[in-house]
């Protein structure tokens, strides 16, 4: 099996990489770093297109070294649940070691990039993420408390602050409120599917929340932290950061990403709560969605007269780009 693995055409084994780089899961990921290409004191147009794609893309490579070395950890675990045993690993497809060498080119090539683009702080925040993911959240963490995602989902919420590194040298509120809107939403998110999924991850051996203190008091812990996530986006609108326009954007989708959680509560139906999976990342990608509109108005536009900003909070409102 490991002759006929490594034996394999190159395009097979490429397509395997990309599989297990999970590239749904890096592409949301890159979606919440890129408002932070306009929020940057040296600003997109001052770094230029192809240093900002070269950071990304650098991003990218740490967030699919994470998941290549979760691959290889957790090929056993991945086996007994639907979800995941079709993936290369657990499927067979692919031999563990190449799964883990592929995990260490990728750190090696990423962490390289960022400190060739932006320093030893950029290059340190990407080699953290993955040691964090990895050590912390995956060998740690998930297989030994149901605080996992809580405290794991920091992992997933790095890319502002890779890029701000990487562009400024430097981390500042900016990206930490992004940050913050990754880290808060993560649980109701990944509670969603782990109430869907209970069985499975309790046949895998993960003491996941809905395992442990049941459905509804997991769906009350996601509504907390669902509304804590929709305060924190609307936090860059008195910062300066961002428009009032966004402001109202981000309450709209708030409002409806609450609701979709709190009506799973009402439900008690895994269904509703797939579907609260679902919503939930149409939600985040909205909301930097909405962030990428209001600075690319900004940028051509300028920012808004005073006397609109002083109707809205009574001081002048200035984007601190």
């Amino acid at each position: 099996m490991t002759l006929v693995s490594w034996a394999r055409p190159l395009a097979l084994h490429l397509r395997m990489w990309w599989e297990i780089s999970r590239p749904k899961v890096l592409v949301l990921v890159l979606i919440t770093g890129l408002p932070m290409l306009g929020m940057t004191r040296v600003g997109l147009a001052n770094a230029g297109v192809l240093r900002a794609a070269a950071v990304l893309l650098a991003t990218g490579l740490a967030g699919a070294a994470s998941s290549a070395f979760n691959a290889w950890w957790e090929r056993d675990r991945d086996a007994q649940m639907a979800r995941t045993r079709r993936r290369p690993v657990p499927a067979a497809a692919m031999v563990p070691g190449e799964a883990l060498a592929l995990a260490m080119v990728l750190t090696l090539v990423s962490t390289g990039m960022l400190w060739a683009l932006g320093g030893s702080l950029a290059a340190l925040v990407g080699l953290g993420t993955i040691a964090f993911y990895v050590g912390v959240y995956t060998i740690w963490l998930k297989p030994r408390t149901p605080q996992n995602i809580v405290i794991g989902g920091a992992a997933g919420a790095t890319a502002p602050l890779i890029v701000e590194a990487a562009l400024d040298g430097r981390i500042s509120a900016a990206s930490l409120i992004l940050f913050a809107i990754v880290f808060l939403w993560t649980p109701p998110h990944f509670w969603a599917i782990a109430i869907f999924r209970k069985e499975e991850y309790a046949a895998a051996g993960f003491p996941m929340m809905p395992n442990v203190i049941g459905d509804v008091a997991t769906r009350r812990q996601s509504l907390f932290y669902a509304v804590l996530t929709v305060l924190v986006t609307l936090a860059p609108v008195p910062l300066g950061l961002l428009s009032p326009l966004y402001g109202v954007a981000a309450l709209a989708l708030g409002i409806w990403f609450v609701a979709v959680v709190a009506r799973s509560m009402v439900a008690d139906d895994p269904r509703v709560d797939w579907r609260v999976f679902k919503v939930s990342i149409a939600y985040l990608s909205l909301v930097f969605g909405a962030m990428l509109l209001d600075l690319a108005a900004h940028a051509l536009a300028g920012p808004f007269p005073a006397p609109y900003s002083l109707l809205i909070y009574g001081l002048n409102w200035s984007p601190a780009l």
